[in-house]
């Protein structure tokens, strides 16, 4: 099978389970199907089959009235913002303003969003207003920066570039390149560093999210732009950084990124997705060299390597976690994992459309 095979068969796994309107979880435009989707759409622009882009667009209609108004989502969470991400295409190809009308909607509430002091995102508002977790890039600065570039908002890519330089200042440990699950501006979570106000592990999820999210929000602002570059330095120091810890054996990655030589630590496949997905289109984009092919190579055969197949010959992806909070190296260690979870579906779709023409 050839990579975009791959991201056609994992498509037609929850396809086949579930309509569109049915996909998990059914309480609101969230973000799990927000990743999922986000691959079929790349899967829809690689193989031009409209089946894929009926299927995302029938899961929208079945939270967007008809008077353009999102039915079911938590005004209180980056988290529900992903999937506004899918609105810019149906506005496209359908003319229907009433995709429009929300995406108005959350630009106006990331505008005045609660923030810390130094103007980064909190992950939460009320319960984590003060946290920014590597999670809430991928949630909220693509979204600006496809506003942006639609509807000539330049203060989008200045919000978006904003969170990904606070990550980078206080979520990176400077000694690896790799960085902290999140970050407390108090100091008062109990996970939090007391000097730092660091998560205490550098979970690999979390970091996937924040190299896929850098990379989609540079196909958005523009290529004169202020501290456009800064992001593209960002993408190839944190490439440089991530390959130190690609299994030798595998050629995944662990949970906990940095500690693969404790016996209780695992590999997981979306964080593997995310990385593989993220090296791949920086390769495409040529913010990092082509040295970096191999990795994406064995990532990905590592990748497919794992899969297995229900009673019916249909594609299993293992090895997923939850979601997941912030916590110690126990807490990531204990956290179930699941199969064909929409975090990894969804991961595991990117990254095989990220491989088209490499792997």
């Amino acid at each position: 099978m050839n990579t975009i095979d791959y991201a056609k068969s994992a498509c037609e796994v929850i396809m086949n389970k579930y309509s569109a309107e049915d996909l998990p979880p059914a309480r609101s435009f969230h973000y799990h199907q927000g990743v999922f989707l986000s691959g079929m759409e790349q899967t829809y622009l690689n193989t031009k089959d409209r089946k894929y882009f009926n299927y995302i667009k029938d899961w929208v209609d079945s939270i967007i009235t008809p008077d353009g108004v999102v039915s079911k989502f938590n005004p209180n969470t980056l988290d529900d913002k992903r999937s506004a991400t899918l609105l810019f295409r149906l506005l496209e190809e359908t003319g229907d303003s009433r995709y429009e009308k929300p995406l108005h909607m959350f630009r106006e509430s990331l505008r005045d969003w609660p923030s810390n002091p130094e103007g980064g995102f909190g992950h939460k508002i009320y319960e984590r207003q003060h946290e920014m977790w590597l999670d809430g890039l991928y949630m909220a600065s693509p979204l600006l920066t496809m506003y942006g570039a639609k509807f000539g908002d330049e203060s989008c890519f200045e919000d978006a570039i904003r969170q990904a330089k606070l990550m980078w200042k206080h979520n990176r440990d400077e000694k690896t390149g790799l960085m902290y699950h999140a970050w407390d501006y108090s100091k008062q979570r109990e996970w939090a560093n007391p000097e730092t106000g660091c998560a205490p592990e550098v979970w690999g999820r979390a970091m996937g999210w924040y190299i896929v999210a850098l990379n989609e929000m540079l196909d958005y602002i523009p290529s004169d732009f202020k501290e456009r570059a800064l992001l593209v330095e960002y993408v190839k120091e944190y490439i440089a950084a991530i390959v130190k810890y690609q299994d030798k054996d595998t050629g995944l990655w662990y949970q906990v990124v940095d500690k693969g030589y404790d016996s209780r630590n695992w590999i997981e496949s979306s964080c593997s997705a995310l990385f593989i997905c993220g090296i791949a289109t920086a390769i495409k984009r040529g913010y990092v060299g082509a040295e970096y092919t191999e990795n994406v190579k064995r990532g990905f055969d590592g990748l497919t390597s794992i899969l297995e197949k229900d009673e019916y010959g249909g594609m299993i992806i293992p090895k997923i976690c939850i979601g997941t909070g912030v916590g110690s190296f126990e807490f990531y260690m204990e956290r179930p994992t699941v199969e064909n979870d929409l975090h990894g579906m969804g991961a595991f779709i990117l990254a095989a459309n990220a491989c088209v023409g490499i792997v």
